[in-house]
């Protein structure tokens, strides 16, 4: 089944994991900060979220 996520522009500090592990659901915004771009399945969006050091990613 497919989630999204969000990612909270407060609290991303643009380290590039969640880019990096799953390019396909996130991307640098403008700003130098990620941001989710399509939906992924329940095994990479609880990765992204797991993984990122500050927990900006939360599921939307």
């Amino acid at each position: 089944m497919a989630k999204k996520a969000k990612v909270d522009q407060d609290v991303c500090i643009g380290c590039g994991l969640c880019v990096g592990s799953h390019p396909s659901i996130f991307e640098f915004g403008d700003d130098g900060k990620a941001q989710a771009i399509e939906a992924g399945d329940d095994a990479e969006i609880d990765d992204a979220i797991a993984n990122c050091p500050v927990q900006a990613i939360s599921e939307d």
